[in-house]
């Protein structure tokens, strides 16, 4: 893929002078496919960042308003989709940023989705509020109106409302998976436009991140200040703590799973516990390690190609539907 990281640049310093004359807190976009390889190359010094490239046969709608929470905040999406349609439609797939509930952008995933849309899905990165502008469960909320608004307007990009999966990474990856696991509930469905459709969606791809703040795997968060900055302290807030857990809500209702994990066993927390009880309902999962990778793994190459040949061979399997 081309370099095109001056444009990705332009991107997000546009997103930050449009938040700082909006009123509300502006996002901390700090964690960035760029400064994950900044990071990541001290150790692994051959480590590629993949940028976005639109693919030839993909078009693209970028920062479509999906949500309007209150005070005048417009919550933004990007949809990429193949050009050429089809009478049924095709899978989506939401595609949720990771940066610990408090840093990181759409933007960080729109690689990954223009290669998902080449291969014949409908993709779409999205914005979400993270802790310093709206703590849990607001970002919650925003994650359920997109899927529903990706329901209202599936005409218009050709999506089967009957497949739609959610693929997020590290904390993106904790929320599609509190989406999947939550299906059929109300608890998080918040208010606001396109209640009539329904939130729920048939596949979670959880690219490194926890089901379970409660399982002892999940200590080092107990004293991290990601989390904590997002649910408050773990001592004086556990059942909030307990309630954002997907693992909680794991049963008949949760779809099938994907997990594809670096080599750090925190973000593997509570995952074994999962597939025993998606074993009990016969419901399928599939899981994947790097050995030796880092977190952040999906956004640089070794590790890109990979990732997107796991996520496009779940979803054939559990789509039933070659591309």
């Amino acid at each position: 893929m081309k370099n095109t990281g001056f444009a990705f640049l332009s991107m997000f310093l546009t997103a930050i002078v449009c938040m700082g004359q909006s009123g509300y807190a502006p996002r901390d976009t700090s964690y960035s496919i760029h400064s994950t390889w900044q990071k990541v190359r001290k150790n692994h010094p051959d480590v590629r960042p993949v940028w976005p490239d639109l693919p030839k046969g993909v078009k693209a709608k970028n920062n479509l308003v999906y949500a309007r929470p209150g005070g005048g905040r417009e919550l933004h999406l990007d949809v990429f989709y193949p050009k050429k349609k089809k009478k049924e439609g095709r899978p989506a797939v939401l595609m949720i940023h990771g940066g610990g509930w408090t840093t990181g952008s759409k933007e960080n995933l729109i690689p990954m989705a223009q290669q998902l849309a080449k291969a014949g899905y409908v993709t779409v990165t999205v914005e979400y509020r993270l802790s310093a502008e709206a703590p849990y469960p607001a970002g919650v909320h925003d994650l359920k109106a997109a899927v529903r608004w990706m329901r209202a307007n599936a005409k218009q990009f050709c999506i089967d409302t009957n497949r739609i999966a959610a693929y997020g990474c590290s904390a993106g990856a904790h929320l599609a998976s509190l989406l999947g696991t939550t299906n059929g509930l109300t608890l998080f469905d918040g208010v606001g436009e396109n209640m009539q459709h329904s939130a729920d969606v048939q596949a979670v791809l959880n690219i490194d991140g926890i089901v379970s703040f409660i399982h002892p795997e999940a200590e080092p968060e107990w004293t991290g200040k990601s989390a904590n900055a997002w649910l408050g302290s773990y001592t004086d807030n556990f059942e909030k703590w307990k309630e954002a857990s997907p693992l909680e809500y794991a049963g008949a209702g949760s779809p099938p799973f994907l997990f594809v994990n670096s080599s750090y066993p925190r973000f593997h927390a509570g995952r074994e516990d999962l597939f025993e009880m998606l074993d009990i309902h016969g419901i399928y999962h599939e899981d994947h390690t790097f050995e030796g990778s880092p977190h952040g793994f999906w956004l640089l190459e070794p590790w890109f190609g990979p990732t997107l040949g796991y996520a496009v061979g779940f979803l054939e399997k559990v789509f039933d539907s070659r591309r």
